[in-house]
């Protein structure tokens, strides 16, 4: 037997894996940033530019401008999927002190906004350090919905996609 077929689309590969097993996510796929990366200073720049288009808030209102890596998982029949988000030093913890508390991860486009309350946040000696996330997707409509937020986002981002193996 062979293994998924990558079907491209735009900024992203996308290739059938299970949600099935835990032992499976060694074939997630990644969101990573691309090697072409602008400096920090520039793309935390280009982000207050295109904020209006996509953007992530844990607080409403407060984009969050780190950007993360993101895995997702599908089940072989496509009809269920998961996306697990890992923030690393989020500013969201500065922004908390002016404007409040984390209420859940909304991902905002011109379509509208996703949501969900499944976010933790990870400490070392007291202080944050990181924020994980999991969005699931229970239907096919939720999974392409998801797929043109991501699209867009990468796109804004400067992010690329890629199949692990």
């Amino acid at each position: 037997a062979t293994g998924p077929h990558p079907i491209t689309m735009s900024a992203f590969t996308v290739a059938s894996a299970s949600l099935a097993a835990p032992a499976r996510l060694g074939n997630a796929r990644a969101l990573k940033r691309s090697v072409a990366r602008v400096p920090a200073v520039r793309a935390r720049a280009a982000l207050s530019v295109t904020a209006g288009t996509t953007s992530i808030q844990f607080v409403k209102g407060t984009d969050e401008t780190s950007v993360p890596d993101v895995r997702l998982t599908r089940s072989k029949d496509g009809t269920n999927g998961t996306a697990f988000f890992v923030f690393t030093e989020p500013d969201v913890f500065e922004a908390t002190e002016l404007t409040g508390e984390i209420t859940g991860m909304y991902l905002i486009d011109e379509e509208g906004e996703l949501q969900t309350v499944d976010v933790n946040a990870k400490f070392l000696n007291g202080k944050p350090q990181g924020i994980e996330a999991t969005y699931v997707m229970k239907t096919t409509a939720d999974w392409n919905r998801f797929m043109r937020f991501m699209e867009r986002y990468a796109e804004d981002n400067g992010l690329g996609f890629s199949a692990k193996k």
